[in-house]
């Protein structure tokens, strides 16, 4: 294993981060994953029901608390970007996987705001805040196809093999 390799699975800090093995980012971003995909179906469900007001409502909250655990993730994560060597691929896919990430909580605030001052309390999510929540899932995505990427085809932050290999013993 490379020096690069093996300094990316090591925490900068381990008490910020999480200890070697078991890093805080991949915990932490099920928060705003599930909040948002929530939102998007409660989006979907306030467009069917007869009394879509407590959905429209809900999907706003939704929003807002995937905004927060959003930046307790990127706190974390960005730690663990500053493991990796830069120069190196996984340095660059780490920095696209914060980018896209960063633009889908700033599109999420925008949301949330733009459905703050449209609220029709009884109605519907209009359909320009629920475009663009869809339009920021798909971002979503497409950025945590590569936070899967530096972690399990680059091995970002997680144990190295022979560490690993303790759990087939008998």
């Amino acid at each position: 294993m490379t020096n690069d390799a093996e300094q990316a699975k090591r925490p900068v800090s381990a008490a910020l981060a999480g200890p070697y093995g078991h890093p805080l980012h991949p915990m932490l971003v099920t928060v705003p994953i599930g909040a948002w995909v929530s939102s998007l179906a409660f989006d979907v469900a306030s467009l069917i029901v007869d009394d879509p007001g407590f959905l429209a409502r809900g999907s706003v909250w939704l929003i807002a608390l995937g905004v927060v655990g959003a930046l307790a993730a990127a706190m974390v994560g960005t730690l663990d970007l500053f493991a990796i060597p830069s120069g190196t691929r996984a340095f660059r896919t780490g920095l696209t996987h914060m980018g896209l990430n960063l633009a889908v909580t700033a599109a999420y605030t925008v949301g949330f705001f733009w459905r703050r001052a449209a609220s029709d309390e009884a109605g519907p999510v209009g359909i320009g805040p629920l475009v663009l929540s869809a339009a920021a899932f798909v971002v979503l995505a497409a950025s945590g196809y590569l936070g899967g990427k530096l972690a399990y085809r680059y091995g970002v932050r997680v144990a190295a093999e022979s560490t690993q290999a303790e759990g087939f013993t008998a």
